[in-house]
């Protein structure tokens, strides 16, 4: 997957897509592999990169949603574990099955968590990654030793799916591609095109060399997450808001300082909200807050008040405190959560998802989760063939495998996150033995990654690699700014860059870093 290939498709039609998708996360990538794979003439236009948003910042679980069954929303839970059940099958590459414990200090609440997660695994049916159970003491505490034993009368474990989110995106990217769509990343959409009051394609700005299109379709779909709101009202300037973000941000810290093969998860704290510690590429990330916040903004920081409610709450269950210090990286996600008229609390307005279609044609979906990305997509295409009357074509993405499905081994073997693309970077790595070094002793990852990523998987940046064709920036903030330089000159190289073209990036690079240092840019 190139983006000069991409483009050249772009150029060399003349035609009208029969499905233009604006945004390039979760949604917007789903749901171009569902049309592409029915066999619709397929584009998504992404304004920075690939998950650049909300969807590489998620927990890296793919789960039915254990806090909604306490909820009552049980429809909900049982299409997300199914859903779950086709991504675990579809992509088992990235996606695996993580313990979770869930420590119990009251017999009467443990036995309440046990029979809700009872149902958890009748709802997954065929589709059950494993049986819950009670665990004693001894065991929770031979499993988690960073448990605090004062009143720790036992657990409860359960099984739910874990993934490298952003990863996932660039695969999607690849399936659509595969399947004869175009996914452009760096392409901004500055306005619609209509024909007698309907919408009937987009304008669009080439955020690398400002070029500029007009691009005909017989239907778009405006999958934009948090900036939902920015598309419907270049659509009608007077429609109302419809989007109440909320953020969430996580914690990451080595496994040392917080030891456990399984995921914790807290389904109550004092105030009331969900707290996860989850083992995720030999570290930890803790989290999550659900803040309600006003300003969008591309680049959400973590607020003071979040990075103290984090720490302050999972120390009650540790015996040894994490500190400021301990924390390698903090990032920050907005949920696009669906405005409700009597709701205020962003942790009680709805996790499903919406789709909304104006007087104009414009399709609008928001709000879902990523476990759920799949079902989002089916759905948003079966309504634009009903609205915009395209060759109905039925949905086959259960079952449809994602780019690079390979059933990996058991050693955890860091490449093996490519899948079946692990053995064509192998033989870039073999190129030379430079390639085959480290761009840290702290990090896993090699320089002849950096060369896959500029020819197969579209990073433009650096922070396109550091943030998401590798987690570098998510796992350790200071290290991802030491490695900058090298990352930039090995994508210049390969991108036929100049020098200050590198300065630029690193530059670009290092600012970004510091807003990932729980104590700034140090």
């Amino acid at each position: 997957m190139k983006r000069s290939e991409m483009l050249n498709r772009l150029e060399e039609n003349d035609q009208p897509w029969d499905v233009i998708i604006i945004g390039g996360g979760a949604t917007g990538l789903g749901t171009a592999v569902d049309a592409a794979s029915r066999g619709f003439r397929t584009l998504l236009l992404e304004k920075s990169d690939f998950a650049k948003g909300t969807s590489s910042r998620s927990t890296k679980l793919v789960h039915g949603g254990v806090r909604y069954l306490q909820q009552g929303n049980v429809s909900l839970v049982k299409e997300a574990l199914k859903e779950r059940g086709y991504l675990i099958r579809n992509a088992p590459h990235l996606v695996r099955n993580q313990s979770f414990m869930i420590p119990v200090y009251n017999w009467w609440r443990g036995w309440f968590y046990w029979v809700g997660l009872k149902l958890y695994d009748l709802l997954s049916g065929k589709l059950s990654l494993g049986r819950s159970e009670f665990v004693s003491l001894k065991e929770i505490k031979n499993q988690v030793p960073s448990l605090l034993s004062s009143n720790l009368r036992g657990g409860v474990l359960y099984h739910d799916g874990q993934f490298d989110d952003a990863r996932f995106a660039v695969n999607l990217a690849q399936t659509c591609a595969d399947k004869g769509g175009v996914p452009i990343n760096y392409m901004n959409v500055t306005g619609l095109l209509k024909k007698n009051g309907k919408v009937n394609g987009v304008e669009a700005e080439d955020q690398l060399d400002g070029r500029k299109y007009k691009i005909r379709g017989k239907s778009v779909i405006n999958a934009t997450g948090v900036f939902t709101d920015h598309i419907i009202q270049m659509d009608d300037p007077s429609a109302s808001s419809m989007i109440q973000p909320s953020q969430g941000i996580h914690l990451v810290v080595d496994k040392e300082i917080f030891a456990s093969e399984s995921a914790i998860m807290i389904p109550r704290t004092s105030d009331g909200r969900v707290l996860f510690a989850v083992p995720w590429q030999d570290k930890m990330i803790i989290g999550t807050t659900d803040t309600p916040v006003d300003e969008i903004r591309e680049e959400p920081e973590a607020m003071e008040e979040e990075v103290e409610y984090i720490l302050d709450h999972i120390n009650q269950y540790l015996q040894s405190q994490i500190e400021r210090s301990d924390v390698n990286s903090v990032f920050a996600g907005l949920r696009p959560l669906v405005k409700s008229s009597h709701e205020y609390n962003t942790s009680s307005l709805s996790r499903d998802f919406s789709i909304i279609v104006s007087s104009s044609e414009l399709i609008t979906i928001t709000g879902g989760k990523w476990t759920t990305y799949r079902k989002m997509a089916e759905s948003v295409i079966d309504k634009a063939i009903a609205v915009k009357d395209l060759p109905h074509q039925d949905c086959n993405t259960q079952h449809l495998r994602i780019h690079g499905w390979q059933k990996n081994g058991e050693g955890g073997r860091h490449l093996e996150k490519y899948g079946s693309d692990q053995a064509k970077l192998e033989k870039i790595r073999d190129q030379s033995p430079a390639l085959n070094e480290k761009l840290h002793e702290r990090l896993p990852y090699i320089k002849a990654e950096v060369i896959w990523s500029v020819r197969h998987e579209m990073a433009m940046t650096v922070e396109d690699f550091l943030a998401r064709r590798t987690r570098a920036l998510f796992l350790n903030a200071a290290v991802s700014k030491q490695i900058a330089p090298e990352v930039a000159r090995l994508m210049a190289k390969e991108m036929d860059k100049d020098e200050a073209w590198v300065e630029s990036q690193i530059e670009q690079f290092k600012h970004l870093a510091a807003s990932y240092q729980v104590n700034g840019d140090t």
